[in-house]
């Protein structure tokens, strides 16, 4: 594993989440997606650890292995571990829920879909542009 690659690809991939974050949840999805009932205003230091968290998560499995360099890998990359996460977090948070808001967690995932694909493809072309 390059470790240069690594850091200043989970940094990017990072940025571009937060800011891809910002656009789609923050703008695009605001009226669609609200907050939940009782709960207080965002913590935007969490919402910032959890994207760079994420891009440095891509960034690992870009670095491993294959090294994944080129936009479309990455995409193709990303999509994948955006499904598998999505599919993960979304069973653990209704394990206990009375009922299940399909159509909510349909639209959460294309939107993670989306974050991830523009995050893989940045990663990627770091990794591309540091060879």
């Amino acid at each position: 594993m390059n470790v240069k690659n690594f850091i200043v690809g989970g940094i990017v991939g990072g940025i571009v989440d937060f800011l891809m974050g910002w656009l789609v949840y923050g703008m695009l999805l605001k009226d669609t997606m609200p907050a939940p009932e009782g709960s207080g205003p965002e913590n935007m230091m969490y919402i910032f650890l959890g994207c760079m968290s994420f891009g440095f998560l891509i960034s690992y499995v870009f670095s491993q292995g294959e090294g994944i360099s080129t936009c479309m890998a990455g995409i193709k990359m990303a999509i994948g571990i955006s499904i598998f996460m999505s599919l993960s977090v979304h069973f653990f948070n209704n394990m206990y829920a009375d009922s299940i808001d399909v159509k909510m967690i349909a639209i959460d995932m294309v939107a993670g879909l989306v974050l991830a694909t523009v995050v893989g493809a940045c990663v990627a072309v770091v990794n591309g542009k540091m060879k």
